[in-house]
């Protein structure tokens, strides 16, 4: 990793190009994402994702309520993180797009694939790709990147003196 790439402060959107984050794009952990419910309280739904390298894209069936909500208020925020020590994290926010879809987003069917492999995944739209399906597909533009490894990128900024200096 470069001098530049540790130097970016979080939100910097060239954080994408961050090992990190290149490496949680093209995992199978869920993504998270997290948006505003029509009663005002705040959600949080586990999705599976596929980054286009420009868009972060999830989809839904047709009928979800979270359809009307996101257009309502389309700002988002998604984190895709990993369990184990060190763990790592990329947090992304942006305005969600969301495009009604006749048949299976195509980045559904990507996603299937990498999460389940080829022949699980295609078990698996065949089974919802039927006449009348309906999706939504969901997709994010990050206008605000942030990368955790606690490593060298920690909450808050600074180096791992600071961050341990904090937790005491």
């Amino acid at each position: 990793m470069t001098e530049t790439m540790k130097a970016l402060p979080q939100g910097d959107v060239r954080l994408l190009e961050h090992p990190v984050a290149e490496h949680l794009l093209a995992s199978t952990e869920l993504a998270r994402l997290a948006y505003v419910a029509g009663d005002g309280t705040p959600r949080v739904m586990p999705m599976l994702f596929h980054w286009t390298g420009e868009e972060l894209v999830m989809s839904t069936f047709a009928g979800a309520r979270k359809i009307a909500t996101l257009r309502a208020r389309p700002d988002v925020a998604i984190t895709i993180d990993t369990a184990g020590a060190p763990p790592e994290v990329l947090l992304i926010r942006g305005r969600m797009t969301v495009t009604d879809v006749e048949g299976v987003v195509p980045e559904y069917a990507s996603a299937q694939r990498r999460y389940y492999g080829d022949e699980a995944a295609a078990a698996g739209l065949a089974q919802v790709d039927q006449p009348g399906l309906r999706m939504a597909r969901l997709a994010v533009r990050p206008s605000w990147v942030g990368v955790l490894d606690f490593q060298a990128r920690f909450p808050g900024g600074g180096g791992a003196e600071d961050f341990e200096r904090r937790g005491r």
